[in-house]
C-alpha cells in the first residue's frame, strides 16, 4: 500500500512539474472523455463523410436516405469506411491525452463516451490504450447530450468526472461530479461553471481570423499580382479603367485560388497530417473544422465568378479553365512526377492570360513562355525542398506525391535547367518584343531584368540545395530581405526604362 502511495506521489510530482493538474477525487470515480472536439480536435462524422466521398463517391447519394432514418444510422453507415490508419491520423488534444494517461497510471478508470458510432469508438480505444471502456452510439441510440448523460448516470451512480467541449456536454456536466474543459469557447466554460466545478482545462485553439487567413493562404495572393504585369508591360500603366478591371481580376483569382487551396487541403487531409510542416495547417490540425472549410470553398467560388462576370465573359472562361486544371491537379495530377510541376506552371501562366484579357493588350508569346519556365523552376525548387526534407525525416516517398528520395539529383538538374531557360527566354523577349514596341524611352535599362532574375533564382536554388528554403518559394520571397531588395531593384529598373 505504501509502495502504491509512493508511485502516486511520484506521478503527482511529475504532473505538477508539467503544470498539468491531477484529479483529487477518489480513484473509483472514473474520468469520462468525449471524443469529437475533445480527445481529438476534429469531428469523426465529418471525417467519415469526407472519406466516403473520396473512396466510395458512387454511394454518396445514399446519405440523405440514411439521414431520414436517424443520425445514429448515418453514423453507423459512415463508420464502416473509417480504418485504423484513418483514426491514427486524427489530431488529438495532447495536453488532455497526457492528463488521461497519467490518471490511468494512478489507477483511475478512463472511459470514452462519444456520440460517434461504436465502430469508430473502438478503433479510437485501440489507439489510446489508457481507455478501458467505451460508451458510444450503436445505430439505434445517438449517444449525445441527454442520452449520454442518462447512460453515464446509470453506469456510474457514485459519480464521474466528464471532459467535454460543446453545448450538448452541458447536459452531461449537470450530472457529473466535476468537469474538465477541452474546447475553445469561453461561453461554454461559463455555462459549465453554472452546473458543476471545472477542475481542469485543456483548451484547444479557437478558430479566428488568423486561422481563416492561414487556411485561405492569403499570402499566396501575391502570386495574383501577375495579372497586373500585362497591363504595365502593355503600355496601360496610366489607364484607370484597365487598373479597375485588373484589380477585379486580382480579387477573383485570389478568391478562386483560396477556395482551390482549401479543397486541396481537404482532399489531402490524411497526407498532410503525416507531413512534417503541413500537419500544422488549420485543416490538418483541426483548428479549421471540415464543415467550415466546405462553406468557405463555396463562398470563395461564388464570389470569384461573380467578380469575373463583371470583368467580362472571357474572364469567366479563364477562371473556369483555371478551376478545371486546379481540380485535376488536386485530385490526380499532383501525384504524377514532373507533370505536377508543369501543371503548376500552367496555373501561374493563366494569371498572366487573365491580365492580358482584362487589360485588353497585345498577346506576347515570349512573355507566356517566360512565365512557364520561371514557374516551372520555382515549382521544382519546392519539390526539391520536399524531397530533401523527406529524406531527412527518414521517409522514402513524399506523402501524396510521386517522388522518391533518390529523385533529388534529377529534380535539381531539371530545376537549374529551367532557371537558365528562363534567363534565355527573358533576353529573347526583350530583343524580339519589348524593345521594338517603342513603349520604353530608355530600353537599355531593361537588361537589368535578366541580371536580377538570374541572381534571385540562383539564390533560391542555392538555399534549396543547402536545405535552407521554406517549402514554398513564394512564401520565402515575401519574407526574405534579399528577395524584397531584388523586387525593389526591378521596380527601379522599370521606372528608369519608361522615364
Amino acid at each position: 500500500m505504501a509502495q502504491a502511495s509512493a508511485v502516486a506521489a511520484d506521478a503527482t510530482i511529475e504532473m505538477d512539474s508539467l503544470d498539468i493538474p491531477a484529479l483529487r477525487h477518489d480513484l473509483s470515480v472514473p474520468l469520462v472523455i468525449d471524443l469529437d472536439g475533445t480527445l481529438v480536435t476534429t469531428d469523426t462524422l465529418h471525417e467519415a463523410l469526407l472519406l466516403l466521398i473520396k473512396r466510395r463517391w458512387w454511394q454518396a447519394w445514399r446519405v440523405p436516405a440514411w439521414t431520414l432514418k436517424g443520425r445514429a444510422v448515418v453514423k453507423e453507415k459512415l463508420a464502416a469506411i473509417v480504418t485504423e490508419d484513418d483514426v491514427a491520423g486524427f489530431p488529438c488534444n495532447p495536453a488532455l491525452r497526457t492528463f488521461a494517461e497519467r490518471e490511468a497510471r494512478f489507477g483511475r478508470p478512463v472511459v470514452l463516451a462519444t456520440a460517434a458510432d461504436h465502430a469508430i469508438a473502438e478503433k479510437v480505444a485501440r489507439r489510446f490504450p489508457f481507455i478501458c471502456k467505451v460508451v458510444s452510439s450503436d445505430g439505434r441510440i445517438n449517444m449525445r447530450g441527454r442520452a449520454k448523460a442518462d447512460a453515464l448516470t446509470r453506469l456510474y451512480p457514485n459519480g464521474f468526472v466528464y471532459a467535454g467541449d460543446s453545448f450538448p456536454d452541458i447536459h452531461v456536466w449537470r450530472h457529473a461530479s466535476a468537469a474538465v474543459f477541452a474546447g475553445a469557447s469561453p461561453r461554454i466554460v461559463e455555462k459549465a461553471r453554472e452546473v458543476t466545478e471545472i477542475v481542469a482545462s485543456f483548451p484547444r485553439r479557437a478558430l479566428g481570423l488568423k486561422g481563416i487567413r492561414r487556411g485561405l493562404r492569403l499570402h499566396q495572393w501575391a502570386k495574383n499580382a501577375l495579372v497586373f504585369i500585362p497591363l504595365i508591360l502593355g503600355g496601360k500603366a496610366l489607364d484607370i479603367d484597365a487598373w479597375i478591371f485588373a484589380f477585379e481580376a486580382f480579387l477573383a483569382f485570389g478568391l478562386l485560388a483560396s477556395g482551390a487551396y482549401l479543397l486541396n487541403d481537404l482532399w489531402d487531409l490524411a497526407e498532410d497530417r503525416r507531413h512534417w510542416s503541413k500537419k500544422d495547417r488549420p485543416l490538418a490540425s483541426g483548428e479549421l473544422p471540415i464543415v467550415w472549410s466546405t462553406g468557405l470553398i463555396a463562398a470563395c467560388g461564388a464570389a470569384a465568378f461573380g467578380l469575373a462576370w463583371i470583368a467580362g465573359q472571357a474572364s469567366v472562361i479563364l477562371l473556369a479553365i483555371y478551376l478545371v486544371v486546379s481540380l485535376s491537379y488536386s485530385f490526380r495530377l499532383k501525384r504524377e512526377p514532373i507533370i505536377d510541376v508543369f501543371v503548376l506552371a500552367c496555373l501561374f501562366t493563366l494569371r498572366l492570360a487573365l491580365g492580358v484579357v482584362v487589360a485588353n493588350v497585345a498577346f506576347s508569346p515570349w512573355l507566356f513562355v517566360f512565365s512557364m519556365f520561371i514557374f516551372l523552376s520555382l515549382s521544382l525548387a519546392k519539390r526539391q525542398t520536399e524531397i530533401t526534407r523527406m529524406a531527412a525525416h527518414g521517409q522514402e516517398r513524399t506523402p501524396g506525391r510521386g517522388y522518391h528520395a533518390g529523385d533529388a539529383p534529377f529534380v535539381l538538374a531539371t530545376g537549374i535547367g529551367a532557371m537558365m531557360a528562363t534567363i534565355l527566354v527573358m533576353v529573347i523577349y526583350l530583343v524580339e518584343d519589348a524593345f521594338p514596341k517603342g513603349f520604353y524611352k530608355h530600353p537599355d535599362f531593361l537588361w537589368g531584368f535578366a541580371v536580377v532574375i538570374f541572381l534571385w533564382l540562383a539564390r533560391v536554388w542555392l538555399l534549396c540545395h543547402r536545405g535552407e528554403l521554406d517549402d514554398d518559394p513564394v512564401a520565402f520571397a515575401l519574407k526574405d530581405r534579399v528577395s524584397l531588395l531584388y523586387a525593389a531593384a526591378m521596380g527601379a529598373i522599370f521606372v528608369a526604362a519608361i522615364w
